[in-house]
């Protein structure tokens, strides 16, 4: 086996546990590949290894399996040598949706004029940095034309547990906000589930798509190294037993090569946002 490659996730949930324990196993067993992985209660945590210099009193990470934010700030902060990898075929199009009560007072975007917004962890990409920032393009501010409530559930998570998100249903429903902004998946989650009675929420507008979580790879990793963590990644296949169920939870059916283009207004929105500005040491 080649030197050990260290990869970093976040345990936002426990399932995250089993997922990389059968991540390693495919790894080591079927792929060839000595990796190891560091479990992080944060993004921030996690990022920090991910650039952390030899010199540092820091644990380092050879490859994060970050968030879309945290994808933006490795590169920011590393003056774009972090190397993105590999993303899974469900990080791409991505969506905010705004959704309100069926037949109540908000029933397009520009009804949320004096009203309330429901935002997710301030954190989230789609619960709360994008919605505010295509809002703003929209011709809509936060403060001025428009009030959030902001639910900073599980800050450090990025939004991955989709606490903040269930906060956001809860407060549209009982009338504490006039409408919310939600991921699609978690959309897609209360629909399907039905998490709330048949009906009762209303989407109202839907964002420009745009994506995910990103495998990003530090500066100095030996190339060779990250090919073969590619290639081990792109080599798993839904249609082989042993590989579904690990693919089935960490939700996707196929890892693929990284879409850039898709990052770019959540670059801007954190740029505004201050999400950008490195923490000082």
């Amino acid at each position: 086996m080649s030197r050990t490659i260290w990869v970093g996730a976040v345990a936002y949930d426990p399932k995250v546990v089993g997922i990389w324990e059968g991540m390693r196993r495919y790894f080591h067993d079927e792929a060839g590949l000595a990796v190891e992985v560091v479990l992080f209660q944060s993004y921030e945590a996690q990022v920090a290894a991910l650039l952390a210099s030899p010199s540092e009193r820091l644990p380092r990470i050879d490859i994060g399996w970050n968030t879309n934010l945290a994808y933006v700030q490795a590169d920011a902060w590393s003056d774009h040598r972090c190397r993105p990898i590999a993303m899974r075929d469900t990080d791409v199009g991505w969506m905010t949706k705004i959704v309100a009560v069926t037949g109540g007072s908000v029933a397009k975007l520009a009804d949320l004029n004096g009203r309330t917004l429901a935002l997710g962890s301030r954190d989230s990409g789609h619960a709360a940095i994008l919605p505010v920032y295509f809002l703003e393009r929209e011709g809509l501010f936060e403060g001025k034309d428009y009030q959030t409530l902001r639910f900073n559930t599980d800050l450090g998570k990025h939004g991955d547990t989709g606490t903040s998100e269930a906060d956001v249903v809860r407060a549209v429903l009982d009338g504490r906000a006039d409408a919310g902004a939600i991921g699609s998946p978690f959309w897609n989650t209360v629909r399907t589930e039905r998490l709330v009675p048949q009906g009762a929420l209303t989407e109202i507008w839907t964002s420009q798509p745009f994506n995910h979580c990103m495998f990003t790879a530090r500066s100095d990793l030996d190339p060779a190294l990250e090919q073969q963590f590619a290639k081990a990644l792109f080599g798993m296949s839904y249609d082989n037993p042993a590989h579904r169920p690990v693919l089935e939870a960490e939700g996707l059916r196929q890892w693929i090569a990284p879409q850039l283009d898709a990052y770019a207004q959540l670059r801007e929105a954190s740029t505004q946002q201050g999400f950008l500005t490195r923490p000082l040491a």
